[in-house]
């Protein structure tokens, strides 16, 4: 009886670091080991720095970008003055905003262990738009000016919170409506996800209702998705709260992977299932929030970018996490880059885009199948 026993304590104490090694092993079926897939989206975020910087309505060749600062010291300004202060910010917003948005697409999806799974299916980017709205609207009618929240810091700092207070009740909601008998079932999960994103719409349409012209016209043109707004005062507002989610998403990645395996094995591992919940669905609601109050409402990265990064190199979020940050952010930046040179000298709004590009692709990735190799 004791044999048999030490032998099972030993089992189950030497399973997790096996596990945890066969995820940094290419699995069959898997196209790239999770090193090659890391090393992979880094080179394509460097590659599409490049082409975002040197491409748009002003060309930039890549040899300028890269002598800006020679050139301003021989007195071209001009090149220097649209780099630094307009493409540089909206660079680093594109990047900022993929990152978030793809870092909190795969803690949501392996949250709820389906990679369907998204943070604008949970109600998270419709409630941080609804909130840094209301913020807009409302805050006027009670005596307070934000005229110009894009620019000041009262703007900034008062559309993120609120966009950060009601994208993380809207979320609370959503997981304790569906949250039924001790656990969360997906298809109840996406019903809820639907009913509170609805009602958050219909919010959303009271609000532009009773906003101004000005109001309006802004909301409108901000409600359709744009890195536009971006400067270096927004970057700076934004920063914070990508950096936090970021830092303390990989953490996360074992008690992810056990959780992979159902809450029941999870709990018996080790893992305290509601702190993790909790965490996840802080960090997600912060970062997706704090970009949604600035650049709006930008679908399909925190789906996507997930979902690519698990067909090539498998579930473990040991890889996935940094992955999903690194070519989330590379789709923003390619994404802009093809909104800004499209139609020029017009612009295609970023949300827009990423629709038009973004469901089709997973619909091709739904009909042929392949997302059953990243199911959990």
């Amino acid at each position: 009886m004791s044999v048999v026993m030490s032998s099972t304590a030993t089992s189950s104490t030497s399973q997790p670091a096996r596990t945890r090694r066969r995820h940094w092993r290419a699995d069959p079926g898997r196209l790239l080991s999770a090193p090659a897939t890391l090393l992979g989206a880094g080179l394509l975020l460097l590659v599409s720095l490049l082409v975002a910087a040197s491409n748009g309505p002003f060309a930039l060749g890549w040899r300028d970008v890269l002598q800006l600062g020679s050139g301003v010291a021989k007195g071209d300004v001009s090149g220097a003055e649209v780099f630094w202060h307009i493409r540089a910010p909206r660079l680093a917003m594109g990047l900022l905003a993929g990152a978030a948005l793809g870092v909190s697409g795969a803690m949501v999806q392996g949250l709820f262990r389906n990679p369907l799974a998204d943070p604008g299916l949970i109600g998270v980017q419709a409630g941080a738009a609804l909130g840094a709205a209301a913020f807009i609207v409302l805050l006027p009618l009670a005596g307070w000016t934000v005229a110009g929240f894009h620019t000041g810091w009262l703007g900034m700092s008062g559309s993120m919170l609120g966009a950060f207070t009601v994208a993380l009740l809207t979320t609370a909601i959503v997981w304790r409506l569906a949250r039924q008998h001790g656990h969360v079932a997906v298809t109840r999960l996406l019903l809820v996800g639907v009913a509170v994103n609805a009602l958050a719409g219909s919010a959303l349409g009271l609000l532009t209702h009773f906003a101004t012209d000005t109001q309006l016209r802004a909301l409108t043109f901000w409600m359709l998705g744009s890195l536009a707004p971006s400067h270096w005062l927004a970057v700076a507002c934004v920063l914070p709260a990508v950096l936090v989610a970021c830092a303390l998403a990989p953490r996360l990645a074992a008690a992810l992977d056990a959780l992979s395996l159902g809450e029941a094995q999870a709990t018996l591992s080790g893992v305290n299932v509601a702190s993790l919940q909790r965490r996840c669905v802080a960090l997600a609601a912060l970062a997706v929030a704090a970009v949604t109050a600035v650049i709006g409402m930008v679908g399909f990265i925190g789906l996507l970018a997930p979902h690519l990064v698990r067909l090539l190199c498998g579930p473990s979020h040991r890889a996935v996490l940094p992955g999903s940050a690194l070519l989330g952010a590379s789709l923003v930046l390619l994404a802009d880059t093809a909104a800004r040179t499209a139609l020029a000298p017009a612009e295609m709004p970023l949300g827009v885009l990423t629709g038009l590009i973004g469901a089709p692709t997973f619909l091709w990735l739904l009909r042929s199948g392949k997302h059953r190799s990243s199911t959990f």
